[in-house]
This record gives C-alpha cells, structure tokens and sequence, in this order.
C-alpha cells in the first residue's frame, strides 16, 4: 500500500490517478473526504495533519509514503516520518525543492531551509528515501488567473524573469516510478526535475493567452507590491520579499538548468508549459 500525503493538491490528485493505473493500492490523506472527488479505488481517509494526534494509523500496513510538506507544513510532515517509522513504512518520497543545494546556502533561504530540513529528518529516519526537489511549478502560474479573467494584464515585478516551468504531471509520473520501484534503481536516489524549456514571466502569460484564445500581457509592477500581494496568514511578507528577490535574480539567466531527469526516469520527455497552459485553460477563461 502507498500513502499519499496532499492527495487532492495539485500532485497528490495526479499521483493517485496514476498509482491506481498502475494497480497500487492508495491510501489517499485529505482532511475532508466528501468533497475530495477522488477515485473509488482509493481508500480516502480523513487526515487533518495539523491536529496533534497519533498518525501513525494512518501509515498501518504501508509499503511507502509520499510526503509533502505543503500537505501540512514542516511540523506535520516531522510528526508523519516518525509515525512512518514506528509503522513499518519501508521507503518516503519526498517531494522536496530546486532550492535545496546541500551547501551551507541552504540556510539563508527560507524554501530551502524548510526542505532541507526535511530531508535530514528523513535520511535520519533510517527509511529508504527518494528526494524529488522541483521547483517553478507551472501551477505557480494559476495565481495570475484571476488577473487573465479580469483584464488579460498580469502585474509581476519581473517580466523577464526566467524559469523552466514542470508540469505537475509530470511530477506526479516521477514519484509513482519512485513509489512503485521494486529493484532499488531509486533508492537514497535525489533528482532534479524541470519543465523542458526556459521560458520568461512574460512568455507563460502569452502562452496562456494563445490557450485560451485571448491576448494577454504582463505589467511591470515594484517587488514592493508584489510581496504585499503575495503575503498571508501562512507566508510571511519578509519571506514573500526573498521569494521575489531570488526572481530577480533570473532575469539574466534561470536559476536552474533544464533537466532531463523526466524523461530518464519515465521514459517520455517532459510535457511543455503550452501543453500545462492547454490543459488549465479552464482555470483561466
């Protein structure tokens, strides 16, 4: 049996798709089952993972755990690697960041802070492990739907920053082999995974515009402004400035190259931000 962590997010609903074609059994964590709208062949459990109670029920009779920290944050997941072990899980995969480098700059960002430490805990485990470090999602993009419906103008403090956008299919696919790995290939194995292209800011929006069939165009805007806009209860504006500041810092050249790991670990080349743009014209009509 895999668990999965996040299993309505933008990954896990994917994931589970895709482990049940491939006939695993899944049990799928969400915090509210009614409306979690996922596949009958999933066992769908309730799982506020922000409660202080025993997780480890919900690792009984597992084989492996995918893990996402955006399932519940750094607390929930520590709590979930522990229960993992004490249940018997054999193997984590860890959805984890680009940011991470294993360098001491780790500690000076705060997405890679919060990944690192989550994979220490995890290679700590004595559990089999898998490190999955994206970044860029092109579901990042779904934050400028509202200004595409509204007016086709997307304000961003960096136009040209550049990026190389990963599906999150394309995600999902890499952890079911990760998951499903019988031979060990994937063991205490970590990949780097990417879109298949460098795009900038300005380019995925035109993108989306050419998907759904309406011109659309990014403004100029301060990283003052942007980091007001993009702060919450849960992000914090001091961490939302060094967010927009690593941004411009790409402008000249991606922070990250474009790797190949889709494709060797699938079989298939990574699936383009047109195709994402395509595929989430809903989002944005």
């Amino acid at each position: 049996m895999i668990v999965v962590t996040g299993a309505t997010g933008n990954i896990g609903r994917s994931l589970v798709a895709r482990l049940l074609e491939e006939g695993a059994v899944v049990r799928a964590l969400t915090r509210d089952p009614a409306r979690a709208g996922l596949p009958d062949r999933a066992e769908v459990v309730r799982a506020d993972l922000g409660e202080e109670t025993d997780l480890t029920p919900l690792l009984t009779d597992a084989d492996a755990l995918f893990l996402n920290l955006a399932a519940g944050g750094g607390e929930a997941a520590s709590r979930l690697i522990d229960a993992a072990a004490k249940a018997g899980v054999r193997r984590i995969v860890l959805n984890s960041s680009l940011s991470v480098t294993d360098t001491p700059a780790d500690e000076t960002n705060f997405i890679a802070r919060n990944h690192a430490a989550l994979e220490r805990a995890v290679r700590d485990s004595g559990l089999e492990w898998t490190f999955l470090r994206g970044g860029n999602y092109a579901t990042n993009a779904l934050n400028w739907a509202p200004a595409v419906r509204e007016s086709g103008v997307v304000r961003d403090p960096h136009p040209g920053a550049q990026g190389v956008p990963v599906h999150e299919a394309d995600l999902a696919d890499v952890a079911a082999v990760a998951l499903l790995d019988d031979t060990g290939t994937h063991r205490n194995q970590t990949y780097l995974l990417t879109g298949p292209e460098s795009l900038t800011n300005a380019q995925q929006v035109a993108a989306i515009g050419e998907a759904i069939g309406r011109p659309t165009r990014m403004e100029q805007i301060s990283e003052d402004e942007a980091a007001e806009a993009m702060s919450g209860p849960h992000f914090p504006i001091e961490a939302a400035r060094e967010l927009i500041r690593l941004f411009g810092e790409s402008v000249d050249a991606p922070l990250f190259p474009v790797s190949d790991a889709v494709e060797r670990l699938t079989g298939r080349p990574a699936r383009p931000f047109a195709q994402w743009a395509r595929d989430h014209a809903g989002d944005f009509s």
